[in-house]
């Protein structure tokens, strides 16, 4: 239990680091649809950041798993490897920002873009982001979690004020979403003073033996992400495709986009979750591989897993007659996907927590294959799905490749690093989470207080049923090795 303690507390604090920014950066959701930007402009900043989120990939190409693993191996140097990660990061990081900023104004007109500085922005922000990221997870695997959150917290409430200053007290129409990207820019740039003294250390170093055997495992780790990434941002983006025109009276396909971005921001709250969860995770898995009862330990790290995320599954969704109110009145169209949507990131948690048997035996090459595969349900699923159900065809398209996903890594996983989920009663909880968000959202009161009294009691019930069916289980691993 004591491991399962100190994952969970180590998740705690990665939550000040992600959470905690991720709750702040929530904030701007408001700023940006009450009577700020019109739901095309929205969709328009949807929709770069989604591709942002892709190429980001590849800046990073893979390397923080690489460089957790290589850095962990007996007798490793971690400082050497630091550097050796550092050098990969910077070469690929650096190549690409120079193409990328020579073809600013193509790639401008290819996404539609209102203004090639846009483009510029961005690019200059994920070659920070990538330069940075190697730091980042030095912090993580020297247990630094106080300082990861520290840096993120400070960021991401550098780059709320800095949206609040342009928007409200300096906007200039002509510039509009662009102030979103050149505040996350400027906030970005500090993270260069912060590891100052990290990056001025860093030496350029390429080793014949180690390097390509680090570029080697981390590249079917870039392609997963990539992938995984178009899971996650394709739907953002394809609904300017598919979605026939007046499927939504009066709504266009690329103010679909920004209704339909808005809606996904509240799965942030899943999302944040799993990110905290995974930077925690990701080194406690490595360091803990030989352990004699791991296989063991993980499936109870699972359990636990999908038990919390169900938690956060029905407290959002049972509340989005209050939560609601965080966007624009014009945005509430694509709320009935949030339910949905928040199931689809429960399911990618555990694909990330089963994930761990290919990261440990070295065979990453099935995690690409896998999200490969996440892919092709993704593109698929939205072009049958958008045309006929628009918003939550999307959605449903996400469950779906999630899903697929999840199954196909315990199936390989059983197979090559067997470990014992415990299958049924993970589903057993989603199944009952998911049917009970369906009766609950399905009675109506007249009274707001009386609804919210309502749903609190439905949570606190439910926590009490989770603990009466799991103290038994508590007490088993409080009394194991664990």
């Amino acid at each position: 239990m004591s491991k399962l303690k100190q994952l969970a507390g180590e998740t705690a604090l990665y939550g000040l680091g992600s959470m905690v920014p991720r709750m702040i950066n929530f904030l701007q959701v408001p700023l940006h649809t009450i009577n700020m930007f019109s739901e095309a402009a929205y969709g328009e900043l949807t929709k770069l950041y989604a591709y942002v989120a892709v190429v980001n990939i590849i800046y990073m190409f893979g390397m923080e798993t690489a460089y957790f693993r290589f850095a962990t191996k007996p007798g490793a140097d971690p400082k050497r490897i630091f550097n050796l990660a550092q050098t990969i990061v910077i070469a690929i990081s650096g190549s690409l920002t120079v193409l990328l900023l020579l073809g600013a104004v193509p790639i401008a007109s290819a996404l539609q873009a209102s203004n090639p500085q846009f483009i510029t922005w961005l690019v200059i922000t994920m070659f920070i982001d990538a330069l940075v990221a190697i730091p980042f997870a030095q912090l993580r695997l020297q247990k630094k979690a106080l300082l990861f959150a520290t840096a993120k917290i400070l960021n991401v409430v550098l780059v709320l004020g800095l949206n609040y200053y342009f928007l409200k007290l300096n906007y200039d129409a002509s510039v509009g979403v662009g102030y979103v990207f050149l505040a996350t820019l400027i906030a970005n740039t500090l993270f260069i003073i912060f590891f100052i003294k990290t990056l001025l250390a860093w030496r350029p170093v390429w080793d014949k033996t180690l390097s390509p055997q680090m570029f080697s495992y981390a590249y079917p780790v870039m392609i997963t992400g990539i992938a995984g990434m178009i899971n996650e941002m394709f739907s953002r983006s394809m609904l300017d495709w598919w979605l026939p025109e007046n499927f939504y009276k009066g709504v266009s396909q690329k103010d679909a986009g920004g209704i339909f971005g808005a809606a996904y921001k509240y799965a942030v709250f899943m999302n944040l979750g799993i990110q905290a969860f995974r930077y925690a995770a990701e080194p406690f898995f490595f360091s803990n591989a030989k352990e004699k009862n791991s296989p063991h330990l993980f499936a109870q790290v699972n359990h636990f897993f999908v038990i919390a995320c169900c938690f956060v599954w029905l407290g959002i969704s049972i509340n989005l007659d209050i939560l609601k109110y965080i966007i624009g009145e014009n945005f509430w169209l694509g709320l009935n996907i949030v339910p949905v949507l928040l199931l689809a990131y429960l399911l990618l948690g555990v694909y990330y927590n089963m994930s761990v048997w290919f990261k440990l035996t070295d065979k990453t090459q099935y995690g690409t294959i896998i999200t490969i595969l996440g892919a092709i349900i993704t593109i698929a699923g939205n072009y049958l799905l958008i045309p006929v159900a628009g918003f939550m065809g999307s959605a449903f398209a996400a469950v779906a490749c999630y899903a697929g996903m999840a199954i196909t890594c315990y199936l390989l996983g059983q197979k090559y690093y067997p470990i014992p989920y415990r299958i049924t009663p993970d589903v057993g909880y989603i199944v009952f989470t998911g049917a009970l968000i369906n009766l609950i959202n399905k009675i109506q009161f007249a009274n707001q207080w009386a609804t919210t009294g309502f749903h609190a009691c439905i949570i606190i019930t439910y926590g009490v049923l989770v603990y009466w069916i799991e103290k038994k289980n508590l007490t088993r691993t409080t009394h194991s090795e664990f």
